[in-house]
């Protein structure tokens, strides 16, 4: 019995890596054609390359004030259909257009679509699980999850040298398809009939209403806002920083893969660290570090050249160790409170996360130009800030973050 379950629970962390591992190929694996596709659409300006990456966030933002209603009130399956079907229809607008403007809607639908089964993973996971036990399985999912982006640029540069740009679409189609099938074969519905919430117009103000009546909610929603803010213009520049600035194109996606380690050692080391030392513990000192980091980055090389490719990539990999234990654990204590409505509550919070995410990276990236500098300037202030919100809600919550109730806000 104990091994059957252990089975079962090992095919559902795979699962839900894998739903959630369609938003890392669809992005990941698109950066080593970056200049290829801008030249296809007319624009050779490295600042407009970053869009393709940046705008399937502002979908992946977008989509979840959707689907996330949708899942409270017609169950969590459904909704993860619905948004492959519109995957499918964002990626032939993609592989169909030569126009710089329809390319970028084309991901952004591509990222609305992909929200459904970004958010509606969370939601599910939500609802089998609470506590540092819900931020285990997290854990275990994001490392599964991070094999993707280890992989996927090599993926990338691989169906490129073979075939060309669009091909890159058709086999994230192909791969979309094969979840997709592996979800509807396999995946019970997670969502009880008793706690299915009627569909209103009044359903996503509700549903706001409440969620930020939890101010650990909120406030770990605009960490995470912050930090991935920071880390989104190293998604979207790292082809322009290793590639122009350095001039390795072809180690490119060796690169991308070691850094992506460096993240995933960290997410399997916190699956069981969180146990032991609690969700809040490991975020203070991560962030910690995050800063302290990128503060010592900024304050060596400031008005100099790029360092070596060596120095740069071990601060990157401190960077991302600390990134590691951050995510997942943010999002966990975010969701704690707000368990009873896990989708709206995973579709607001991942609204203001990635809402706050994607005008941070625009910004930074515009200076993206000779040296990663900004990268470090932007890693810097995003954890300070981050800091200080993490201060101001332990202080408010003296008896721990993931104890929080909706007495706090008083």
């Amino acid at each position: 019995m104990n091994t059957r379950r252990q089975k079962s629970q090992l095919e559902f962390v795979a699962m839900m890596a894998a739903l959630m591992s369609i938003v890392a190929l669809a992005i990941d694996a698109l950066l080593p054609a970056l200049d290829i596709i801008g030249f296809h659409v007319g624009t050779t300006n490295p600042s407009d390359n970053q869009l393709f990456i940046i705008m399937i966030f502002l979908g992946l933002g977008l989509g979840p004030l959707l689907f996330g209603p949708l899942s409270d009130s017609l169950g969590r399956k459904p909704v993860v259909y619905m948004g492959f079907a519109l995957f499918v229809v964002a990626s032939f607008i993609c592989v169909s257009t030569d126009t710089l403007w329809v390319m970028i809607l084309g991901r952004i639908i591509q990222g609305i679509g992909l929200s459904a089964p970004r958010t509606i993973a969370i939601a599910i996971i939500r609802d089998l699980y609470s506590g540092d036990y819900m931020a285990r399985i997290m854990s275990f999912v994001t490392v599964v999850f991070l094999l993707v982006p280890i992989v996927a640029p090599a993926f990338g540069k691989l169906v490129l040298d073979a075939y060309n740009w669009q091909a890159i679409f058709y086999f994230q189609l192909g791969i979309g398809a094969v979840v997709c099938l592996w979800f509807y074969l396999r995946q019970p519905e997670t969502l009880k009939a008793e706690n299915k919430i009627p569909m209103s117009k009044n359903l996503f103000k509700d549903g706001f209403k409440e969620v930020i009546q939890y101010p650990v909610t909120i406030g770990c929603t605009v960490i995470s806002g912050l930090i991935a803010g920071s880390f989104f213009v190293y998604l979207s520049g790292s082809q322009q920083i290793f590639q122009e600035q350095y001039g390795l194109k072809e180690a490119f996606p060796y690169i991308f893969a070691g850094l992506s380690i460096a993240i995933g050692l960290a997410v399997f080391s916190n699956a069981n660290m969180v146990l032991r030392f609690g969700m809040e513990k490991l975020v203070t000192v991560a962030l910690s570090g995050f800063f302290v980091v990128s503060f010592i980055y900024v304050l060596i090389f400031m008005g100099s050249d790029n360092p070596s490719i060596e120095i740069l990539l071990a601060f990157m990999a401190l960077q991302f160790l600390c990134i590691g234990f951050l995510f997942g654990n943010l999002r966990a204590l975010a969701m704690e409170p707000v368990g009873h409505i896990a989708g709206i509550a995973a579709a607001i919070t991942g609204f203001i996360s990635t809402i706050m995410a994607v005008p941070i990276s625009t910004f930074i990236g515009r200076y993206l130009k000779d040296t990663a500098l900004p990268v470090f300037i932007g890693f810097s202030i995003c954890s300070l800030v981050a800091l200080l919100i993490l201060f101001y809600l332990k202080r408010k919550n003296p008896q721990g973050l993931n104890k929080s109730a909706i007495t706090d806000a008083t």
